[in-house]
């Protein structure tokens, strides 16, 4: 039995599986497109959930992660055509970095950009509508960096790594700011009973009000707000 299989042991379907050699072509041009979708892809989604690698990174490791996985798996994948498609990534991978350190307009395109998310304690609500951010998911990590409002804050910055970093006012320097504690903005009013700083809950604008009418917000045109803080930071 062995020795029949010994015989009927083909090294073309070894190497190339179930294709010819003019599928080998194919293979180049079908990395590339992958190579290419996939970093639009993650464009599109955005920073969040690849923190500690660049979407370049981690681009490269899903192309080899699979380039690697499927001749294992597949007998009609033959492990020359995933030796190709690691060489194709080596060579787009060491090219793309080259034209990265040299030209800026290029490490814009594929890594990204820091960008602010807060600027003197209100929303800088083009860039954090561009990250598709959601407000609770931003709010627990301000929390986790002992930040009770907005006011506190006087730059934030999402960084290329999707980490973001805060720079804090003084603590005589704090304002009147959106409180983001859990369920304060439960309650938002549109009619203010007691005089005092308000801030606008879609954006952190804080303005001073007095009873009555609390109309719209100057920044962003909301018409929502709730009583704003000024606690100092505790670190």
């Amino acid at each position: 039995m062995f020795s029949y299989a010994f015989l009927n042991f083909s090294w073309k379907e070894l190497f190339l599986g179930t294709e010819d050699w003019a599928f080998l072509l194919e293979i180049i041009l079908r990395t590339v497109i992958m190579f290419l979708t996939i970093i639009v892809s993650l464009r599109v989604l955005g920073k969040r959930g690849v923190k500690q690698l660049s979407i370049f990174e981690l681009v490269v490791i899903i192309g080899l992660g699979s380039a690697a996985g499927d001749p294992m798996f597949y007998k009609e994948v033959g492990v020359v055509s995933s030796m190709i498609v690691f060489l194709v990534i080596i060579i787009l991978y060491s090219s793309i970095t080259a034209l990265i350190g040299r030209f800026k307009k290029i490490e814009n395109l594929f890594e990204g950009q820091a960008m602010y998310l807060i600027k003197n304690g209100v929303f800088a609500i083009e860039n954090f509508k561009k990250e598709n951010l959601g407000s609770d998911e931003f709010f627990a990590e301000l929390r986790v960096k002992n930040i009770s409002h907005l006011g506190q804050i006087e730059f934030a910055i999402e960084e290329v790594s999707g980490e973001i970093s805060v720079f804090f006012f003084e603590d005589d320097k704090v304002k009147f700011g959106l409180p983001i504690m859990l369920n304060s903005l439960d309650n938002p009013l549109q009619e203010i009973q007691n005089s005092g700083y308000y801030s606008c809950t879609f954006c952190g604008y804080t303005e001073e009000k007095n009873v009555g009418t609390a109309g719209r917000c100057h920044h962003c045109g909301k018409k929502n707000w709730v009583a704003a803080s000024k606690r100092k930071r505790i670190s």
